[in-house]
């Protein structure tokens, strides 16, 4: 056996994360660099990219070959020099503190194709970036690092089943589709980066199956703010008692660790009450015993954020669900609503330990039916016993809701696929969708008679930005990802897929009286994809991430 296949079987979990992370990394760079710079081919299902500072290419084999450059990879990613003269940058590399880039990074490829693992293809692409935007960023070979090693660890310690079920299957499946995305986003760059080292965020990993108690502070009266029915929503959580003149907050017990009160006022009361599951977004928590989410503040960085509630955001969500009382839904569209939050009225503090009160699914559902997260649908290829049918009836259950709700009510969704969670019947049909985290929710100004009352202003949106972010969220992120898993156990059938979405696309624009927001969408006009890397390499927040354009499968069906 060759090195490489001794230290694959002697360590699958770091050998399987490293592959993954690569596979990652250059998806990532092809959609966002190389793809808008025409430095990318695909020839026989192999993906090249050159790296025209460096002189070098890069391939890697397709398993499938995806009209919105969502491919899947198969194998290493290889490195060779260019067949052309190379251009050697005097830039140094980031990642080598000052190593002179021609030493270390090219004249060592060799004459052939030489495999490279995520440490060396990071390496390669933050010299290629330096030098094509002037700027460097020392942590972000770090980052991509970092993520790796933790994916090797969550694929190493990863119980197999669950080690603490309900017993109720439609909960424990649920529960089960939330704690399925081990791989993470599958176009960001550092998808399971987290700051903090494992040992402090084992413990409350979804993709560990994780389930703990609630941590609670007692804070007075007069330090307390809020809005909507928190005690009446906490009281089936089985919370301590509070002490005279106090209310109880619940707090994730990670944050209470990593952010202690400094204000003698606010009494910690330790963890108590029924378990509580991490859902995919680390911060918000299920109570599966009572059926309620807690979104909470946890002061980490997780992919691009530090997620914390901030205090627009708390009084955001309680308003924003009184406004989409008034907005219709379908009959077969449900939203998850966040009616009440709680924090202590005290600068920092509002921010440290803010909680948001979300409902539950059990309302949603049917006797033998069951809910999953739509993001867990793509974690491997799905298969189904009518593959056409099947897609047919989630996308005429999901397009006309999102587009209807932006069109007719300036309502912007964000329906990525952790953001929509699927109804399924006994036969695995989709028959219902639930919307759910109001967070990222945004409305259309173009489009609303009146600002509604108590809204904040932050949830604001012009014309082209619900465009845009309606495209990416809908149908690169959601549509593109599920189509794509669908393929996999199905191979040959993505491009019917898009057709399919193109017909609910007309039939939408015949239905809501031609809006002109959609007619570049079905003349083939480019998709919006958001670019996770290339917000990273330069640091930017993550509301100031740029998009890129995509190939539009809709228009090219058409």
């Amino acid at each position: 056996m060759t090195p490489q296949t001794v230290e694959a079987t002697a360590r699958p979990a770091e050998h399987a994360a490293d592959l993954a992370a690569t596979h990652t990394l250059l998806a990532c760079y092809l959609r966002e660099v190389a793809a808008p710079d025409g430095t990318a081919e695909t020839v026989g299902g192999l993906l090249r990219i050159r790296l025209p500072h460096l002189g070098l290419v890069l391939s890697c084999r397709l398993a499938r070959v995806s009209p919105v450059l969502a491919h899947r990879y198969v194998g290493p990613v290889r490195c060779r020099p260019a067949p052309v003269a190379r251009r050697r940058p005097a830039v140094p590399d980031p990642s080598t503190a000052g190593t002179p880039i021609d030493g270390t990074l090219v004249d060592d490829v060799g004459a052939v194709d030489a495999p490279v693992d995520v440490a060396r293809l990071a390496r390669l692409l933050a010299a290629e970036l330096t030098a094509r935007t002037g700027l460097a960023n020392d942590e972000f070979v770090e980052q991509v690092l970092g993520s790796r090693d933790a994916l090797a660890t969550l694929l190493r310690d990863r119980p197999s089943r669950d080690p603490t079920p309900t017993g109720e299957p439609v909960v424990d499946g649920y529960v089960d589709s939330e704690h399925a995305l081990v791989h993470g986003h599958p176009h960001h760059p550092s998808p399971k980066w987290r700051s903090g080292d494992p040992a402090s965020w084992g413990r409350y990993a979804p993709e560990l199956r994780s389930a703990f108690r609630l941590s609670w502070l007692a804070v007075p009266a007069d330090l307390v703010a809020g809005d909507g029915p928190v005690d009446e929503l906490i009281a089936p959580l089985d919370p301590p008692d509070a002490p005279p003149g106090h209310h109880l907050l619940p707090v994730h017990p990670w944050q209470l660790d990593l952010m202690p009160p400094t204000d003698p006022r606010l009494r910690r009361l330790g963890p108590a009450g029924v378990p509580v599951r991490p859902t995919a977004s680390v911060r918000t928590l299920y109570a599966p015993s009572v059926d309620l989410f807690l979104k909470t503040s946890l002061h980490v960085r997780i992919t691009n954020c530090l997620r914390k509630n901030a205090r627009y955001e708390l009084t955001g969500a309680v308003a924003l669900t009184r406004f989409l009382s008034s907005v219709p839904l379908p009959p077969r569209v449900g939203l998850l609503r966040e009616p009440g939050y709680r924090t202590v009225d005290l600068p920092g503090a509002d921010e440290a330990y803010g909680t948001i009160l979300r409902t539950g699914v059990r309302e949603h559902l049917r006797p033998d039916e069951r809910v999953v997260l739509a993001a867990a649908l793509t974690t491997a290829p799905l298969v189904v016993p009518e593959p056409f049918d099947w897609w047919r009836a989630y996308v005429e259950l999901l397009v006309p809701t999102v587009l209807r709700l932006w069109i007719e009510h300036g309502v912007v969704h964000e329906a990525h696929l952790q953001n929509v969670l699927v109804v399924l019947d006994r036969d695995g049909r989709p028959v219902r969708l639930i919307l759910r985290d109001l967070e990222g929710l945004k409305l259309d100004l173009g489009r609303l008679a009146a600002w509604p009352d108590r809204v904040p202003r932050q949830a604001a949106y012009t014309t082209a930005q619900a465009t845009r972010r309606v495209v990416y969220c809908l149908f690169v992120n959601h549509l593109a990802g599920l189509a794509g898993a669908l393929a996999d156990g199905h191979p040959g059938i993505e491009p019917r897929l898009w057709r399919t979405v193109r017909e609910a696309v007309e039939a939408t624009y015949a239905q809501l009286g031609a809006p002109a927001e959609l007619i570049a969408l079905l003349d083939g006009a480019p998709l919006a994809a958001k670019a996770n890397l290339l917000v990273r390499w330069h640091r930017a927040a993550d509301q100031q991430a740029p998009y890129v354009a995509v190939p539009n499968p809709i228009g090219a069906t058409g």
